[in-house]
């Protein structure tokens, strides 16, 4: 079943005040419990937010090993650019979510930008994303992770990450970004989302940039074949169940991107849970002290059960 909440918008003064410098100033950002790099350069690394709750609050798995702890997969947005904030602007997101009893493994990564010998944000960006995720492997049996229920999450441009990792399964095998044998995921979040580049390549290019696709990509090289292997909409349908959350006032990643994937997904015969929610608009959803934010962490802890 389809949810779409779209309400009724009332303007209020209170209406997309809040920016990322709001969040980023706040004095009591909290911090992650380990910070562990998957690879050489600096943005190669991950936040890791372990469960702060005495009990999980989250239903275990009855096919899980006792014990096992859910994953959820953050990925932070920033227009794909190294010039713009990283993890720390997902930090209270993710401390949301470690109090509601699941792990948070918040990763960052290359990005359009970053300067570092023979780099290139197609194909190192993804793969980088896909490293980061890859690194949970390693990590599960001396957290007690639950990798059966791992729900990527991520905000804007990481919205459209995790969309296109929990996509693995659909890339072409000729893609260099394939690889056999990836790590399933459960569920996937997509907050304030830009699911398909082609679409956000110039409906956000205000925000972003009006070349931070093409060089996300490699357009330039690749030409309109970049978007095969890079965007999400061309991978539906992903088999995997998919909330996208929006808020009605967002002013960088309109509900419109979330209703044309949706539509997408229907000519594929996959079903897209949407949730828009008024008095909203794209750095609330990230904000766990709105209520925009708390409802955007419960949608996150729905999808892991």
């Amino acid at each position: 079943m389809v949810v779409f909440l779209l309400p009724i918008p009332s303007v209020t003064a209170q209406t997309q005040m809040l920016s990322f410098k709001n969040i980023l100033d706040r004095a009591d950002r909290p911090l992650p419990d380990h910070k562990i790099s998957y690879g050489e350069h600096p943005d190669q690394y991950a936040e890791l937010w372990l469960p702060k709750t005495a009990a999980s609050k989250v239903a275990i798995s009855p096919t899980a090993p006792a014990g096992r702890i859910p994953v959820v997969v953050l990925l932070h947005g920033g227009c794909w650019r190294a010039d713009l904030p990283g993890p720390e602007l997902v930090a209270f997101l993710a401390d949301g979510l470690r109090h509601e009893g699941v792990a948070v493994w918040s990763i960052t990564y290359r990005r359009v930008g970053t300067k570092a010998d023979n780099f290139s944000p197609y194909p190192d960006t993804f793969r980088d994303v896909i490293d980061g995720l890859e690194t949970l492997n390693l990590l599960a049996p001396k957290y007690s992770f639950d990798l059966s229920r791992v729900v990527t999450a991520g905000h804007s441009a990481g919205g459209h990450l995790a969309l296109w990792i929990a996509a693995r399964a659909m890339l072409p095998p000729a893609s260099s970004l394939y690889r056999k044998d990836a790590l399933r995921i459960h569920a996937a979040v997509g907050i304030a989302a830009l699911p398909d580049l082609a679409y956000a390549r110039v409906a956000s290019a205000h925000a972003c940039g009006a070349d931070t696709v093409d060089k996300l990509i490699d357009i330039q090289s690749r030409g309109e074949a970049a978007y095969a292997d890079t965007s999400v909409t061309p991978l539906l349908p992903l088999n995997v169940s998919q909330i996208l959350v929006s808020g009605v006032y967002d002013g960088i990643a309109a509900p419109i991107h979330a209703w044309r994937y949706r539509e997408k997904a229907r000519e594929k015969n996959e079903i897209v849970q949407l949730v828009t929610i008024d008095n909203a608009g794209h750095f609330e959803l990230i904000a766990p002290w709105t209520d925009a934010g708390r409802l955007v962490v419960q949608q996150i802890i729905a999808a892991t059960k």
